[in-house]
């Protein structure tokens, strides 16, 4: 900010100075916007899963929207308890082959 300030003092020619820092200001804005959609994008979108499965309300994930609103959202996800049925048990490999019973002697 200083530098730009004392470059405004310098020049002889402040309009078209002021030009260019207009013109310069019309590109950085729309890009700059775009940037913040991106970035709110990349922080809503696994929130909002990450709320559907632990059984809350996706819609909570705007809280990141609101300063130290992320905050608020990482404890209430760490210290809530979930409302999911927990999956059940998973054997990579099948229970070993039973062999089959001897045969029974013969009864009379």
């Amino acid at each position: 900010m200083n530098l730009l300030a004392m470059l405004l003092q310098n020049t002889p020619d402040t309009a078209a100075m002021q030009q260019s820092i207009h013109q310069a200001m019309v590109i950085l804005i729309p890009v700059i916007f775009v940037a913040s959609v991106i970035g709110m994008a990349i922080i809503v979108i696994p929130f909002w899963f990450i709320c559907k499965k632990a059984g809350f309300s996706p819609w909570l994930t705007l809280l990141n929207l609101v300063p130290l609103g992320g905050l608020v959202l990482i404890y209430v996800l760490a210290f809530a308890d979930w409302k999911v049925i927990p999956a059940p048990q998973f054997f990579p490999y099948p229970p070993p082959y039973q062999p089959p019973y001897p045969p029974a002697p013969p009864t009379a």
